[in-house]
């Protein structure tokens, strides 16, 4: 197996085409908030440089796979707070963790779909396919439509 996939310090485990191209038949995606420019999966898209948590994603229909690692909590919070914009839907690619906080807090009840993934993913490094992912990976939807987007707590859990 890939250490690094277990890793957060690369951010750049690239969605494979099958994937992406069959969510964005269904989705139609016009922003990717978080990729590499060798890795954009849309014509709009931000770089690591660009940050893309402080961007504004409002009026696009966004792909988002995020960087795993510790900050994969702000990038759900980011993406259902944009999702609340008019005309905006977020669609992330994600560990499938149902045992954490923001699957609890935020994804449970606030997600207008979730599709868990059948096996495991395998990501692209350099372009090429690489091992399987060490986990499960689910797809959420955050959608400005849904009547599942109310308010919740921002408060951070330390567990």
């Amino acid at each position: 197996m890939n250490k690094a996939l277990l890793s957060s310090k690369n951010h750049t485990w690239e969605t494979p085409e099958w994937l992406f191209k069959e969510l964005d038949k269904e989705f139609g995606f016009t922003l990717d908030p978080c990729c590499e420019v060798s890795t954009a999966k849309c014509y709009n898209f931000y770089t690591v440089d660009d940050n893309g948590l402080c961007q504004d994603w409002g009026g696009h229909i966004v792909f988002c796979n995020p960087p795993y690692g510790k900050h994969l909590r702000k990038w759900i919070v980011k993406s259902y707070l944009e999702s609340k914009k008019d005309a905006t839907k977020v669609v992330m690619l994600i560990p499938s963790r149902t045992d954490t906080t923001y699957f609890h807090d935020i994804i449970l009840p606030y997600a207008a779909d979730i599709r868990f993934l059948r096996g495991r993913v395998k990501f692209l490094i350099n372009g090429k396919e690489g091992d399987s992912a060490p986990f499960g990976s689910m797809v959420v939807v955050f959608d400005s439509e849904s009547d599942n987007q109310t308010e919740f707590n921002l408060i951070t859990h330390n567990h």
